[in-house]
């Protein structure tokens, strides 16, 4: 089971393995107190894709279908998720956005 959590939520015993799907590391975050098994910051959006979305829910339905074609060269990564979900059963995985209906872990998830 996959689910998705900001990165400024307490971690607690229910998210399972806690993957970061940032490209950039936490601002104002250790990487004690995130509580992290893993950062696979490769499958986050581009750096141009992030740009041009910029945060803003008003280009989210483009941000997204652009977001999935990225996902598609990106099947190895995708791949290693699903093999961490047989053997963890639940992921979490872990965003900074602020807004929590219009990001990019939500087109991962």
């Amino acid at each position: 089971m996959f689910k998705i959590k900001r990165s400024y939520q307490d971690p607690d015993s229910g998210d399972g393995f806690r993957i970061l799907v940032d490209r950039l590391w936490l601002r104002g975050l250790s990487k004690k107190n995130a509580k992290l098994d893993l950062w696979m910051k490769e499958i986050a959006p581009s750096s141009e894709l992030r740009k041009m979305f910029g945060h803003d829910s008003k280009n989210y339905d483009t941000f997204k279908e652009k977001y999935l074609k990225e996902l598609k060269n990106k099947k190895e990564l995708i791949k290693q998720l699903k093999m961490l979900e047989k053997f963890n059963h639940t992921i979490t995985l872990v965003y900074s956005d602020k807004d929590e209906k219009y990001n990019y872990a939500v087109v991962l998830l």
